[in-house]
């Protein structure tokens, strides 16, 4: 990283992937050490989790050392235009992260209708975690993990690869490495999901517009998964709305990335 760089967003983009990894493990062993001393750690994912992440979150610190302007990108936040971005963003994402739920569902209702004799093996799980676990994972999920993951996948992977590569392979390649972190069948929402973050950090040069897309993202999901949304939504006729929903979204999912990457082509020649 260069440090003789005072700008908050021109010193992240100095930040190099070989440094990247060597925070990495250096959390990791810390994080071992701390396990170590307190076992507490290793029997809760979601705390070892904050824990590993809070020392990620402490190298970002250092290298971001003595920077100035984050104040002003925490105030282009809230004009309007970002704003709307914001919410349209998050919107055609949460919705189209329902597609592999309706094709499952889709699937089974249409096998029943072929085969009356077809027995579904659709099935929602859901879990009920205590007040504490449940607060760690809103914890883990809700602000660590937006925070981290856009530091790491946009601020360091992306803005590195995009020196390299050019920026639609650097969007591909950062986007599917941060996808596979998922469940399975999140994969590709989460691969579609990173594109759009790296085209609202490219355009707007402000990593804060991703982050707080990722955090709405991750709030509004983990209240859904509250109240067991899936399990709602997969009934008839929810489902068939659900449908009519999540092909809306994907159409303007779709548009959005071809609209705007090909904006960004233009503009960086």
């Amino acid at each position: 990283m260069d440090r003789q760089v005072r700008d908050f967003n021109v010193r992240l983009r100095t930040i190099r992937i070989r440094e990247l990894i060597v925070g990495i493990i250096i959390s990791i062993i810390l994080s071992g050490v701390v396990v170590a001393i307190f076992p507490e750690f290793y029997y809760n994912d979601d705390l070892l989790f904050i824990l590993l992440l809070s020392f990620m979150l402490f190298f970002f610190a250092w290298c971001l050392k003595d920077t100035v302007g984050l104040s002003e990108d925490f105030e282009k936040l809230f004009l309007k235009e970002n704003m709307n971005e914001i919410l349209y963003v998050f919107a055609i994402n949460i919705i189209f992260a329902f597609i592999f739920l309706f094709v499952i569902v889709a699937m089974d209702f249409a096998m029943g209708i072929v085969d009356p004799t077809w027995i579904t093996g659709f099935d929602i799980d859901h879990v009920d975690l205590t007040p504490g676990a449940f607060l760690f994972s809103a914890i883990a999920t809700i602000l660590y993990a937006p925070v981290m993951e856009e530091l790491i996948f946009r601020g360091v992977i992306f803005n590195r690869l995009k020196i390299r590569t050019g920026i639609v392979p650097a969007m591909v390649i950062s986007s599917f490495i941060f996808a596979i972190g998922h469940d399975f069948g999140g994969i590709i929402s989460a691969f579609l999901f990173g594109i759009c973050m790296c085209i609202l950090y490219l355009k707007t040069d402000n990593i804060l517009i991703p982050m707080s897309v990722h955090f709405i993202n991750n709030l509004v999901a983990t209240l859904l998964d509250v109240i067991n949304i899936d399990a709602m939504v997969s009934q008839f006729p929810w489902i068939i709305l659900l449908g009519g929903l999540v092909g809306v979204s994907t159409i303007l999912l779709i548009k959005y990335i071809l609209d705007e990457i090909g904006a960004l082509k233009i503009k960086y020649n």
